[in-house]
């Protein structure tokens, strides 16, 4: 507990807050207009939303459940609302005393874009957020990928900074972090694998999905838990004006949504299903083998609000998915996830709003062996209850402070074997382990002028390791070197870290802005994995007595640029981060069932460093965006090439990628993208000897070598029906590895059969061509 090394930040940071900061009325009588911005077709909050005084040319945005608020001395003021897609409305107020002021903007997708967009375009010039990204729904769905199911990791993948796990698969790194870096939410809740069929599908379904925020860096105090990034998604709450049902089938999978009002205007919901039937294929099969298998996914998502009255409003919310893969009735495999959130948001007063959740989530999975003589049965479970309190305050003066708690009990059921009394295969169960980790944040968001605005604040982030059960402490050859065992609710071991955070943009001029960010982010949460990809069954440990928590430091500098009237955006970045903590394994290290687990793993440091380039054109029948990172990220362990700097497995040089999307007319429009990278480093044989008459492999630097160059192309192209009536339809085709390109998935050795003295190396390749169709229908 290093807590001493920030006493000379933390008066600095509370100087800032209770000194600096005036939340005092000044001199002149201030009054407040507040309210909530919804969409007035189907009556759902919107986030992010600009609400601009013309008068003053000063602001605010409406914050993640459409409430936002501005001080004024009195006066007669127009307020410009705006919101990407939606008509901009002008409200005239009489500012004599607090007024409540809820706005409704109305879509219209005729509406030129230059209107609807370009204020919301410099926003994020002046916003002193840095490394965000935020997902647009309509391109979600347009984007060409794999089996043609829309998916969000997937786009997410094609941001610069953001790197995709591997050849059809779900799992991202993002500025050098591992897989497990990501903080992925989902109304709140902590998704601990967010994939489907070993990570060629998310878990995801867009038609829930209501709007996905990125942070790749100086990431707000609000969010902890995570080293590299955050993916903040918020599902849809549905219409509370009118019923609607929208839905599609495609060749592997089908989904469906219906929503609508509890009580007109004042409460709605929403149900969204998706299931794929591949096994419905394999039960064709006049082979035994196929038609007794099972391989398929489904997942579940359902939402509900109800607005008590115009200050108190509840939300239910909830997710729950799995997959079934079977062979031939001897061996199975399942898995998914759970969670469910319950929040109430209550406006204390004009100026302060509060945000109460109870989350719940739950992952596991669950491997049997059918075989009479080696029958066993495999069950793991992560499960969390997370508590928050978080508050928004608008003060006077250009200033935004948030503040608030957080609570989350950790509860890991690491493995648990059970086989019958005739198998070869013993019952095991390995001892459970609890966790209590609680925050507290405060930020503020301080508008200096027009040109400067900063957005800094403080986490203190508290982890401690539970009882009841047996606690070894290892040496770095993993003896042990003590032993202990704590009770029920002991305290085992503690880390205290702050994490302090800011972030500053600087306007030149209208149409351009630099930004600065520093960002310490400390994870108490662990991914042990030693496969190529991350896999369902690769274990979660937390910190413990062997094992601190990982802690990263990300510093990063940015120049943005509006171009042609804001219809071009362009930015480029660098930044640099210094990891500690990072974990790795010994060399032929056993993960799996064991008990001792700790005593396999080596602790180092990890740095990562880049550029990204990302130009995006806004609006118009032609738009999309071009990205490029060139970056390096390494470890270095003692145990590993004696302590040098390597490649990380995610470590790529150069990553480019590329996205079209062409509106022929308004029924055709067309999408592509095009993706580039370096290939993962990777650690190859650099010799071989025989034992036994076998053949051995020897290895010596870690990630010495490179998987050859990746790239692909994918097309798209979307039908609508006949426009103008109330029922819609439209047909979605799509080409994934167009021009069939064989890229590798594994690179295995062996000797050449010809020659067993020469070895060959062997290219496996997972996809080529995959054309795809589904029909998709609203109503």
């Amino acid at each position: 507990m290093i807590i001493r090394n920030y006493r000379p930040l933390v008066p600095l940071i509370l100087y800032l807050f209770f000194v600096a900061v005036p939340v005092k009325l000044e001199a002149q009588v201030r009054f407040t207009i507040s309210g909530v911005v919804t969409d007035a077709q189907s009556g759902e909050t919107l986030a992010g939303a600009s609400v601009l005084v013309k008068e003053t040319n000063r602001g605010t945005a409406s914050n993640s459940y459409g409430f936002y608020s501005v001080s004024m001395i009195p006066g007669r003021y127009t307020l410009q609302v705006s919101y990407a897609g939606f008509e901009t409305v002008n409200t005239e107020v009489n500012l004599n005393a607090a007024v409540r002021q809820n706005i409704e903007l109305k879509p219209n997708a005729e509406l030129s874009e230059v209107v609807v967009t370009g204020k919301a375009s410099r926003d994020q010039l002046s916003s002193g957020q840095m490394g965000l990204e935020k997902l647009n729904m309509e391109n979600v769905r347009n984007v060409p990928v794999l089996f043609g199911e829309r998916d969000i990791l997937k786009t997410i993948q094609l941001l610069p900074g953001i790197k995709a796990a591997g050849e059809g698969n779900s799992g991202f790194y993002v500025r050098g972090g591992s897989a497990d870096h990501n903080l992925i939410l989902l109304d709140e809740a902590n998704v601990y694998n967010a994939s489907h069929l070993l990570g060629f599908f998310s878990t995801f379904n867009s038609d829930a999905i209501r709007d996905v925020a990125v942070y790749k860096g100086g990431m707000p105090s609000q969010y902890g838990g995570r080293l590299a990034s955050v993916v903040d998604i918020k599902m849809d709450e549905g219409s509370s004006k009118n019923y609607k049902a929208e839905g599609g089938i495609g060749l592997i999978a089908s989904r469906l949504k219906v929503e609508g009002p509890l009580e007109k205007d004042k409460g709605s919901f929403m149900l969204s299903g998706r299931r794929t039937y591949a096994d419905l294929f394999l039960k064709a099969s006049s082979d035994t083998s196929l038609n007794q298998s099972s391989l398929y996914f489904y997942d579940f998502n359902a939402k509900a609000n109800y607005r008590i009255n115009k200050n108190n409003t509840v939300y239910l919310s909830g997710y729950f998915g799995r997959d079934v893969l079977g062979l031939n009735n001897t061996f199975s495999m399942d898995w998914g996830n759970s969670t469910a959130t319950l929040r109430w948001n209550h406006i204390i007063n004009s100026r302060l709003f509060s945000n109460t959740t109870l989350i719940y989530s739950d992952y596991n999975y669950e491997i049997q062996n059918l075989d009479d003589r080696n029958d066993f049965n495999v069950t793991s479970v992560i499960r969390d209850w997370n508590l928050k309190q978080d508050y928004q305050y608008f003060a006077v003066n250009g200033h935004t402070l948030r503040f608030g708690i957080n609570a989350i009990h950790h509860n890991i059921q690491p493995g648990e074997i059970n086989s019958s009394n005739t198998s070869t295969i013993n019952s095991k169960t390995l001892e459970k382990r609890r966790g209590l980790e609680l925050a507290a944040y405060i930020s503020d968001e301080w508008i200096l002028s027009n040109k400067l605005n900063i957005i800094y604040g403080l986490r203190l982030n508290t982890f401690k390791l539970l009882g009841p059960g047996s606690f070894s402490t290892y040496n770095e050859d993993g003896a042990v070197v003590s032993s202990e065992t704590a009770g029920r609710a002991e305290v085992v071991k503690s880390y205290v870290n702050a994490e302090p955070r800011i972030s500053a943009s600087y306007r030149l001029g209208l149409n351009a802005s630099v930004k600065a960010s520093y960002t310490r982010n400390t994870q108490n949460m662990h991914l042990l994995s030693n496969s190529a990809a991350t896999l369902p069954t690769d274990a979660w440990v937390m910190s413990s007595n062997n094992i601190k928590p990982q802690i990263a430091d990300q510093a990063a500098l940015g120049y943005y640029r509006n171009l042609k009237g804001d219809k071009f955006e362009f930015s480029a970045e660098v930044y640099f981060k210094n990891m500690k903590n990072q974990i790795d394994y010994k060399n032929a290290a056993n993960l799996r069932a064991n008990e001792s687990i700790e005593s396999e793993l080596l602790f180092g440091k990890g740095r990562a460093y880049g550029l990204e380039l990302f130009l995006k054109k806004r609006y118009g029948d032609f738009n999309g965006w071009l990205g490029y990172t060139l970056s390096r990220t390494e470890r270095t362990f003692e145990g590993i090439d004696n302590g040098k700097y390597f490649p990380a497995k995610q470590d790529r040089t150069h990553d480019v990628s590329a996205v079209g999307l062409y509106k022929i007319n308004k029924r055709w429009s067309l999408s592509a993208t095009f993706v580039y990278n370096t290939g993962n480093a990777v650690t190859y044989p650099e010799g071989k000897y025989r034992i036994d008459g076998l053949t051995q492999f020897y290895y010596s630097e870690r990630n010495g070598y490179r998987m050859p160059d990746y790239h692909r192309l994918d097309l798209g192209a979307t039908l609508e029906g006949k426009p103008g009536r109330k029922y819609q339809s439209s047909w979605s085709f799509g080409l994934y590895n167009a021009y069939n390109r064989h890229n590798a998935y594994i690179v295995e050795f062996r000797d050449k059969t010809d020659d067993p003295s020469k070895t060959e190396a062997v290219q496996t390749a997972l996809f080529g061509i995959i054309p795809s169709v589904s029909w998709n229908f609203k109503f």
